[in-house]
């Protein structure tokens, strides 16, 4: 006992021994001649946590269906999402249909008809290939409108 007792502290002592650092602060100016040059960006106020696409669809000004306003409504009655969600109008397979974003993660996008029934899941779920119903939406879909997106 007596011999853990002496290396506990000869450890303690030693980790604890009085080590000399030395810290230097460099004279010389950088390369580019400036301190304030474009190395580093300036801080900025703008959001980068949602992502944004590189290509913005034209947004749709027609009117809403009863059944999408409902949608959209309940979709403001909960928290936030992250992505936010986001509605989009398309053509598809000679038809008008909605695309509702997946509010997260493995979970399913939807695809809705003009009446507010459920065509199919094209995206999503653990494969990232949606429901099955649909494989070739994101091929076919055409004619790409912003209906609705979350503003908060």
């Amino acid at each position: 006992m007596r011999l853990l007792s002496f290396a506990a502290a000869l450890l303690l002592t030693s980790a604890c021994a009085h080590q000399q650092v030395s810290v230097t602060t460099p004279t010389t100016p950088p390369a580019s001649g400036s301190v304030s040059g474009t190395d580093t960006p300036a801080p900025t106020s703008a959001n980068t946590v949602d992502p944004v696409s590189r290509y913005v669809p034209e947004s749709d000004t027609t009117a809403r269906p009863q059944w999408l306003k409902a949608r959209i409504a309940a979709v403001l009655a909960e928290r936030k999402r992250n992505p936010i969600t986001r509605i989009m109008r398309y053509q598809y397979e000679g038809k008008t249909v909605y695309y509702q974003s997946a509010p997260c993660c493995d979970q399913y996008s939807q695809v809705f008809d003009t009446k507010g029934k459920l065509i199919c899941q094209p995206d999503g779920g653990i494969t990232g290939k949606g429901d099955g119903k649909c494989p070739d939406f994101e091929k076919n879909k055409s004619n790409e409108k912003v209906v609705w997106q979350d503003p908060r």
